[in-house]
Parts: structure tokens; sequence; C-alpha cells
């Protein structure tokens, strides 16, 4: 049985059906204020104010207005100091939000152990945080016999500015430009592929927000004439679970005009 605050994954076959179902039946409330990034106030539907977790260590732009619809995951674990963990935000279009930064990864453990995930689904070894570079982990190291290794990073992607448009990042990344340089250094002899996972279902095109980070947008292009591979997922989002979606377009034009 999982531990609480966990989820439960139930993969079958088609988009939106590898799915990643929340341990515990989430919790509506209004969001008071998120602050020192990893802590939000929030008050339940009886009243009750109470300080939740906010797994996500982004600006979250767009994502943290006071007075915005939330839903909180409860724990009853006594090594967490909070009896709850922010999940989603819900827009004023009624438009799912997942905040949770760490779900993206989690889910897609899941789906390329099953070999669901087309461009991926010839590697049969999935191996999680592999040391690798200089002072880093990759997300996932794949491997199968008579193919070149898969060095596979995963990002969380919820900011949108333009209505259908996902952009990333929503803040300055300098772990994230590192993570590129690296890859890049991988794909010389191996394979390298980086997802982008977005947490909402408003989008259906991909570009950097090289307005927010220029030194992520051409460490980006960089990496994808070296050769890493560029994906992006779109994700479904409910109060219930999260699954993966359908393939999202990526601009192909360079990310970065400066």
């Amino acid at each position: 049985m999982p531990d609480a605050g966990h989820a439960v994954v139930t993969l079958r076959i088609g988009f939106y059906d590898h799915r990643m179902e929340f341990q515990r039946s989430l919790i509506p409330g209004v969001l008071e204020r998120r602050y020192k990034r990893f802590l939000a106030d929030v008050t339940l539907e009886d009243g009750t104010s109470v300080t939740a977790h906010c797994p996500n260590p982004g600006s979250m732009l767009g994502l943290a207005e006071p007075g915005s619809r939330v839903w909180l995951e409860p724990n009853d674990d006594p090594r967490r100091k909070l009896r709850f963990s922010w999940k989603i935000i819900e827009l004023g279009d009624g438009q799912l939000v997942g905040i949770d930064t760490s779900l993206p990864n989690r889910l897609m453990a899941h789906v390329l152990r099953n070999r669901k995930l087309p461009e991926l689904s010839a590697y049969g070894s999935v191996r999680p945080e592999v040391r690798y570079g200089t002072s880093s982990r990759v997300d996932f190291l794949l491997s199968e016999p008579g193919l070149p290794d898969a060095y596979v990073e995963i990002k969380n992607v919820h900011l949108c500015r333009e209505p259908g448009l996902a952009e990333f990042p929503d803040s300055v990344t300098a772990r994230g430009t590192r993570h590129l340089g690296e890859l890049s250094a991988v794909a010389r002899e191996h394979r390298s592929v980086m997802v982008y996972i977005v947490q909402r279902m408003d989008c259906r095109r991909f570009r950097l927000a090289a307005d927010i980070d220029p030194a992520y947008a051409r460490a980006y292009d960089a990496a994808r004439t070296a050769g890493v591979d560029m994906l992006c997922y779109g994700t479904g989002i409910s109060t219930r679970a999260i699954s993966l979606g359908p393939r999202l377009w990526i601009d192909p034009e360079p990310q970065y005009g400066g």
C-alpha cells in the first residue's frame, strides 16, 4: 500500500488513461496567500484556516492569486509537519491546473516502465536518479540491448500567458540550464531527451519563456543543435487524478531571439 500523500497509478491504453490517482480525496478550499515559496494558507469550506505545503519552488506566475479555489490532499503521517499538501488550483474559467512539480516525474516513471511513451517504448530498463555530468542526477536512465542508453530529464510546466500556449520556465532556473548543458554533452555518445509535462489542459503549443530566463533559452537552442530530443506532452487534470495527455507542438524556431 503506498504511503499517505503519494498516488496510486493505473495504466491503460490511450491518452488520458495513464492515470495517477491521488491517494486520498482532495479537499476544496480558498487560497488566502502563498508565502516563503513552500507554504500556503487556505480557508476550508467549514471556515477552518490551515497551512498547507506548497510543493512548488517556482514563481507560480498567475497561479497563486488570493481568493482562488484550490484543492488540498490531506495526510495523517506523523512525520509530516503539515497535514495538507496543495495539489490543484482552479482558475476563473474553471480550468484546473496542477501545481505539484513532483507529479510529472512520478507519472512518467510508471509510463516509461510500462513502455507507454511512444518515443521511448523500446527501452525495457528504467533507472531513476542516476548520477551523470559534473554534479547532477538524470531523472531517468533508460537502457536496452542493442540501443544507445537514453538520458531523460523531466520538467514540469504550468505557465500560460497567451491562450493555448504553454511556457517554461516561470522563473530563472540555473539548475535547469545546467541540465541542458549536461544533456548536450551526453548527446555526443548517447541519446538525450528532455520531456516537458504541461499540468493543464488548455494548451496545445509549447515555447520557452525567453524573456523570463534568456540563459535557459540559449541553452535550449544549443541543446537542440547538439542533438537533444525535445518532447512536450499535455496532461489530464481532475480532482481525482493526473493522467498523461497527447503530445503538444513545440515551436521549431530558435527559442532565444535576443
